[in-house]
This record gives C-alpha cells, sequence and structure tokens, in this order.
C-alpha cells in the first residue's frame, strides 16, 4: 500500500500540509476531499513526486520512497487537473514520446497505442494535433498515457474536469475495474457524488490537516446526513443562503 506518515511541507511561513497522514490500501479507491486551500494539490504533488516534502515521508509497500525514488515513480500513473501536453504534438506522437521514457518497448507501444486511441475514441483524430482537441480529449489522452505502463497505483487530480457523460461513465467503470486488480487509487477531488460513487474510503482535509476519515461503505449504512452535510461540518463551511439571497436581492430592479 502506499502511506503517507506526518507529511509536512511549508511554503516560507505558510504550512500548506501538517503531519497528514493516510494510506491508500490495494484493492481500494481512496477520495481526497477538501476546499480550496485544505492541501489537496500539495499532497499530490508530494505523492507524485513534483514536490519534495518538508517533513514526514512516504512509503510504499513498506518501504520509504526515498530508498528508490525512480523505482517508486516508475509504479505509478498520473492525471493532473489541466491537461498540459505538447500541443504541437499528435495524440499517437505525445504517447510514443511517454511511452518510450516509460522505458517500454516498440513493439508494445505500437500494438497499445492504436488500440488506446480506438478504445478511447480518439482514433479518428490521431493525424490531427492535440491543439484542435477538446479539453475533454485531451484528458482522455493523459489517461491513456497514465495507464499505459500498467501502474500499482493511478493518482487522480480532478481526473473527470472536461469530461462528457459517456467518457465519464467508461473511467468511472475503469477505475472500478483498475482497483479491483489489487492496485490502488488515490483519488483527489472536490464532487461529493464521484466519491460517494466510486470511492471505498475517504479522507476529508482541513486547512493542511486531516479533520475525517470514514469507510464509505459504513458511511453508507449509517449516516443519515449526506457526504456533503458531513463535509461542511468538518471543515466548517459558511452557510451560504445569506449571501446567495443578497446575490438574487441584487439582481432585482
Amino acid at each position: 500500500m502506499l502511506e503517507a506518515r506526518g507529511l509536512t511541507k511549508r511554503y516560507g511561513g505558510f504550512l500548506a500540509l501538517d503531519r497528514v497522514d493516510f494510506q491508500v490500501r490495494r484493492g481500494e479507491i481512496l477520495g481526497y476531499l477538501g476546499p480550496n486551500g485544505s492541501g489537496k494539490s500539495t499532497t499530490v504533488n508530494t505523492v507524485v513526486g513534483l514536490i519534495d516534502p518538508s517533513g514526514g515521508s512516504l512509503w510504499m509497500d513498506g518501504a520509504p520512497i526515498s530508498d528508490d525514488p525512480i523505482g517508486y515513480k516508475r509504479r505509478i500513473g498520473y492525471v493532473p487537473e489541466e491537461p498540459h501536453l505538447y500541443t504541437h504534438l499528435t495524440a499517437i506522437e505525445y504517447l510514443m514520446l511517454v511511452g518510450r521514457l516509460r522505458g517500454l518497448s516498440e513493439q508494445t507501444l505500437a500494438e497499445k497505442i492504436p488500440a488506446l486511441l480506438t478504445l478511447l475514441l480518439l482514433w479518428d483524430s490521431r493525424y490531427a494535433t492535440m491543439a484542435a482537441y477538446s479539453k475533454g480529449m485531451r484528458q482522455r489522452v493523459l489517461f491513456a498515457a497514465a495507464l499505459m505502463h500498467n501502474p500499482d497505483l493511478l493518482v487522480l487530480d480532478e481526473p473527470f474536469s472536461g469530461l462528457d457523460v459517456t467518457a465519464s461513465l467508461l473511467f468511472r467503470t475503469l477505475l472500478r475495474m483498475f482497483a479491483a486488480g489489487d492496485r490502488m487509487v488515490l483519488f483527489s477531488t472536490h464532487r461529493f457524488d464521484m466519491v460517494e460513487k466510486l470511492c471505498s474510503r475517504v479522507v476529508i482535509l482541513s486547512r493542511g490537516r486531516v479533520a475525517a476519515e470514514h469507510d464509505m461503505e459504513e458511511f453508507r449504512s449509517q449516516q443519515s446526513r449526506s457526504l456533503e452535510e458531513v463535509f461542511i461540518q468538518t471543515t466548517g463551511q459558511d452557510d451560504f443562503t445569506p449571501v446567495a439571497r443578497q446575490i438574487l436581492d441584487l439582481m432585482q430592479p
């Protein structure tokens, strides 16, 4: 499993993460919820190795990732929120680049890339550069790039942003089957509906600290409140009814 132990990140005097602990076990999808500024993106960037923690550590299968950071990164796939790609490339060229960086053979790439583009409904656009792609199309390319080397851990940061209904249904099914294959998914999002439908457990972050953790099956059977209501209470969100009423009042002639 992936385990964060006392994960801490400081930016000068600002404490973005404050001794965060969580686990992503094999066979499960962990939902990672929090309001803006709670530390979700900092956690994701630390887990995928884009930034180093100021304190604490990450462990994979009982060993600190600092023992073999390159080996650890070979085992993860990452889908960021914003599909920043080399848009002057076609999808085939981009996936060839990613596959070669991942050490996949040319024969493997020649077999996998056309199949993935076909299954993701991108084959008809294979000769167009990704500058002409919609956000949803670019997001599908990122999913293909994250999965093509068969990772143990998939790290997702708002992965459904820009996807249409059909693609969302496909990827929800895909993630369930991926995790069921004794693999792990860390799913950072602000969408309560996706967490309720997809996740085995949820960690709620507030002001850089873990405010709550729930097993979703137990939550569904025992809670009379929705996940959104629990989130609002746990993170101390304001009641926006008065603000909404003022906005509507201002709209009146």
